[in-house]
C-alpha cells in the first residue's frame, strides 16, 4: 500500500429492503476508517436509485432531506476516468477514487450488479466479484453449489413466484410432500431476514409464499433443523481465506428475524461459541470450503445450524456483504480473533487492491495470426 493516503469511496443505501441496515453498517465503517490513512468519500444511493456525492450524504439519506438538490454522481463504466463523475449545475468534475467499499446490502448492491459496474470502471473494490456476489445472494443456486462441494444442507424446495401467486394451494401441497413443518419460506434473493416467515401450518405456508414472492421472482422453502443452535463464522481472504472463531446467535424471537436482528435489542451473541474444540474447527473448515465453493473473495459470513443432540452441522448460507453494525457478527468475530475493526478494514482494502492487481496482469485481448475478420 502506498505511503500516501488512499482515496476510499464508501457506497451505501440503495434500492433494497435492506436500505436502513446499509446506512447503519456504512456509518460504522465511516467512523472506523483511519483518517491518517484514507481520504474517505461518502457515496449515497437513495431508495429511488439516485447517486449523490456529499460529505452529508449519510445524514441526507437517514433524514430523507436535501436528496433532490444534492450533487448527483455517476461511476463511468469504462476504465481511465479515475472514478466518479460529480454532476453539478456549474460544471461536472471528476473525483478520483483508489478503491471502493460497497456497503449496499441486498438487491442492486450485493447481488453482482454493483460489482459489474465496478469491474467495467476498473476500480478496485472490497468483497466478492460478480459471480460470487450473485451466487451469494441467490439461496437456491448457492445451495446447489454447496451440495456439489459435499456440504450438508437442510432439505429444501423452490418455486417461481408466479406459480405461488397462480396456484398457492398446489404449491403448498407439493411442498408438504417433500418437507416437514416447520418450514421457512424465503425470497431467494434477500438478506437481513427481509420477507422471511416460519410456517407451522398450510395457511401460514401460503401466507409466507405471498410475503416472499413480493420481494423476488423465486421462493425457497427450507425444512427447519430441529433443536439447532445458530453458529456463525467470519471468513477473510482471496485465494487463501482464513476463518475466525465461531460465535453463537441466541435470537429473541422464534427465529432470527428482522426485528430480532435490529429492532428489539433483545437478541444476544456468545463469542466465542461454547463448542467442543473439534466441532469448532470443523465449522471453520466448512466455512472456508463454502467460501471457495461460490468463488468468494474479500469477506463473507458463513451461517450454520448445529444440532444439540449429536452436533450435526448444516450450512445455511453465506453473506458476501455482512453487516457492519455495532451488533454485527462479522467484525465482532474478527475482534475476538485478535483483529480490531480498523485493522479489519485495512486488511479488506489490501485484499481489494491485491485482487485488482492480479486481475490487471491477465490478458484481455487476443491478436489472431491472420486478419481474417477484415475479409
Amino acid at each position: 500500500m502506498s505511503a500516501s493516503k488512499l482515496r476510499v469511496g464508501v457506497i451505501f443505501g440503495g434500492r433494497s429492503g435492506e436500505h436502513e441496515v446499509s446506512l447503519v453498517s456504512a456509518g460504522s465503517v465511516l467512523q472506523a476508517l483511519d483518517p491518517a490513512k484514507y481520504d474517505v468519500v461518502p457515496i449515497g444511493i437513495t431508495r429511488a436509485g439516485r447517486w449523490i456525492s456529499s460529505p452529508h450524504a449519510m445524514a441526507m439519506l437517514k433524514e430523507r432531506t436535501g436528496l433532490d438538490t444534492a450533487p448527483g454522481c455517476v461511476l463511468m463504466p469504462e476504465p481511465g476516468h479515475e472514478g466518479m463523475l460529480i454532476l453539478s449545475e456549474a460544471k461536472p468534475s471528476v473525483g478520483a477514487l483508489d478503491v471502493i467499499i460497497p456497503i449496499v446490502h441486498g438487491t442492486f448492491g450485493e447481488d453482482g450488479t454493483l460489482q459489474g459496474l465496478l469491474e467495467l470502471a476498473d476500480i478496485p473494490y472490497v468483497g466478492a466479484g460478480v459471480l460470487g456476489s450473485a451466487v451469494g445472494m441467490d439461496k437456491i443456486v448457492q445451495k446447489q453449489l454447496f451440495r456439489q462441494a459435499g456440504l450438508r444442507i437442510a432439505k429444501y424446495a423452490w418455486r417461481l413466484s408466479a406459480l405461488c401467486h397462480h396456484d398457492p394451494k398446489k404449491v403448498a401441497r407439493d411442498v408438504e410432500k417433500t418437507l416437514r413443518y416447520p418450514i421457512f419460506v424465503k425470497p431467494a434473493n434477500t438478506g437481513s431476514s427481509v420477507g422471511i416467515t416460519k410456517a407451522h401450518t398450510r395457511i401460514e405456508l401460503q401466507n409466507g409464499m405471498a410475503e416472499a414472492s413480493s420481494y423476488d421472482r423465486k421462493v425457497i422453502f427450507e425444512q427447519g433443523v430441529a433443536d439447532a443452535r445458530e453458529i456463525e463464522c467470519s471468513v477473510l481472504g482471496n485465494d487463501t481465506p482464513l476463518a475466525s472463531v465461531c460465535g453463537e446467535v441466541i435470537p429473541s424471537n422464534e427465529f432470527y428475524d428482522y426485528d430480532a436482528k435490529y429492532v428489539d435489542g433483545a437478541s444476544r451473541s456468545e463469542i466465542p461459541a461454547q463448542l467442543p474444540r473439534r466441532l469448532s474447527e470443523q465449522i471453520r473448515r466448512l466455512a472456508v470450503r463454502a467460501y471457495v465453493a461460490i468463488d468468494c473473495a474479500g469477506m463473507a459470513r458463513a451461517d450454520f445450524f448445529v444440532t444439540r443432540r449429536n452436533g450435526t452441522v448444516y450450512i445455511n448460507e453465506l453473506n458476501t456483504i455482512p453487516g457492519f453494525t455495532s451488533i454485527s457478527m462479522y467484525p465482532k468475530l474478527w475482534e475476538s480473533s485478535g483483529m480490531s475493526f480498523p485493522a479489519l478494514l485495512d486488511r479488506l482494502i489490501e485484499l481489494a487492491m491485491q485482487r485488482h492487481a492480479e486481475k490487471a496482469r491477465l490478458r484481455h485481448s487476443f491478436d489472431p495470426s491472420s486478419e481474417w475478420y477484415r475479409l
